[in-house]
């Protein structure tokens, strides 16, 4: 039996706008067909950092790389039989065309996904694999999805929308239901948003199970700077487009929050809070190297929210890690903005006068100082140098601020020019 058959007296009272906890509970045993319940670990780092017990929801290791499969499956799962034979169609840069195409190929539905042509090729590959018909359209996921709209008008294919649907925020719902199972004494939880399914469904669970049960429970939201639509949303008491920038984070890089989405997490969410691009490339790190989870930007936001000093939480605390799917050449790129960004990777430029045995000199201050060299540039032409001058450009491993700073200064002290790479 789904929520949605229920009597009125068999469901729960729901206290907030959107589905019943019932209609959560019931659509758990259709969403695990496909998806797995997700490891949740702990971590001492983050706990000493926000001075309370923090775990993590690893649903980066999820079917698919991402929560997207839950609600993408409940959605298709609800459709009917003519529904079906229409077959259905998405527009994605990533995480829910894997969903999408996944959860199709399971319940034997024809997918077609459109995709921005600059999608990253590890992303196009899995969605391809999943068995969906993928199209490249479009610089930007905005053309993609109007490529996506006219193929549903021209085919009368079913549009899976991404988040602002009541189903998919039903599936995305059931993460919050696994939570409580295992940590049923929390008392916030911390998760990343984009266009609000995932945080509504969440949130929703969480506060309607406090609720009943006579507890409160926080949730903290966290955007993506360049991607921050809910707070001005909030403030507006509705929906509004922003000019989105730049982001890593491209799971959460939405510019308007969901309708449904909107009106649950007004009535849900307790605080949101916004993380920069090296806040998020420093979690991407750290969580790497401490929990040895590859965890791709946008699910990686609550942890570099406790990094940054930005949550203030109390009790036992969740951190949904919401996906893992990211490109093995942005995490190349993110992993030396991480370094960078947490002192532990330095670029100097030195101008040496132009004759011989100058990088020898320069390399023995550096390893004076007890650093490594990673990377040289050398160079006669620009960056500063006169005509009888070089100037050699060093990548530096260091192992934090006063180490980076000792560095500088034992090359100072040798007599050179050093200049710091901001």
């Amino acid at each position: 039996m789904t929520g949605s058959e229920m009597t009125g007296s068999e469901m729960t009272e729901n206290p907030f706008p959107g589905p019943t906890l019932d209609q959560f509970r019931a659509a758990r045993e259709t969403v695990y067909r496909v998806a797995k319940v997700t490891p949740m670990d702990t971590s001492q780092y983050l706990s000493e950092r926000l001075g309370t017990s923090v775990y993590l929801k690893c649903e980066n290791l999820q079917r698919g790389g991402s929560f997207k499969l839950r609600g993408a499956f409940y959605r298709l799962s609800q459709l009917n039989e003519e529904e079906r034979r229409r077959g259905v169609v998405a527009a994605s840069a990533g995480n829910h065309a894997q969903g999408v195409a996944l959860a199709a190929r399971e319940l034997g539905i024809a997918a077609t996904i459109f995709m921005p042509e600059g999608a990253a090729l590890p992303k196009l590959q899995a969605t391809r694999r999943y068995g969906a018909d993928v199209i490249l359209q479009g610089a930007t996921i905005t053309e993609a999805l109007q490529a996506a709209a006219d193929f549903a008008a021209e085919t009368g294919a079913l549009i899976i929308p991404p988040f602002d649907h009541e189903d998919v925020v039903i599936g995305q719902g059931t993460l919050g239901l696994e939570i409580l199972d295992e940590i049923p004494d929390l008392e916030t939880v911390i998760v990343p948003i984009g266009g609000g399914g995932l945080a509504a469904g969440v949130a929703s669970v969480v506060k309607q199970q406090a609720a009943a049960t006579g507890r409160t429970v926080k949730v903290i939201g966290v955007q993506a700077e360049a991607a921050a639509a809910y707070r001005p949303s909030l403030l507006a008491g509705e929906p509004v487009q922003i000019q989105m920038g730049p982001t890593i984070a491209d799971g959460i890089a939405v510019a308007k929050p969901g309708d449904l989405n909107f009106q649950m997490l007004e009535k849900t969410v307790d605080e949101i809070v916004e993380v920069s691009e090296d806040e998020v490339a420093q979690a991407i790190l750290i969580l790497l190297e401490r929990t040895k989870l590859v965890v791709e930007a946008a699910g990686a936001v609550g942890v570099a929210a406790i990094i940054a000093g930005k949550v203030h939480a109390v009790g036992k605390t969740v951190v949904i890690l919401s996906g893992g799917n990211i490109d093995a050449l942005l995490l190349q790129r993110v992993i030396s903005q991480g370094l960078a960004a947490s002192d532990r990777y330095l670029t100097v430029r030195v101008i040496l006068p132009d004759r011989p045995g100058q990088l020898v000199r320069v390399a023995q201050l550096v390893a004076e100082a007890n650093a490594n060299v990673v990377e040289v540039l050398h160079t006669r032409h620009g960056l500063g140098a006169q005509l009888s001058e070089v100037a050699i450009e060093l990548s530096v491993e260091t192992r934090g601020g006063d180490h980076k700073q000792q560095v500088i200064d034992t090359i100072r002290a040798g007599g050179l020019d050093v200049f710091v790479e901001e």
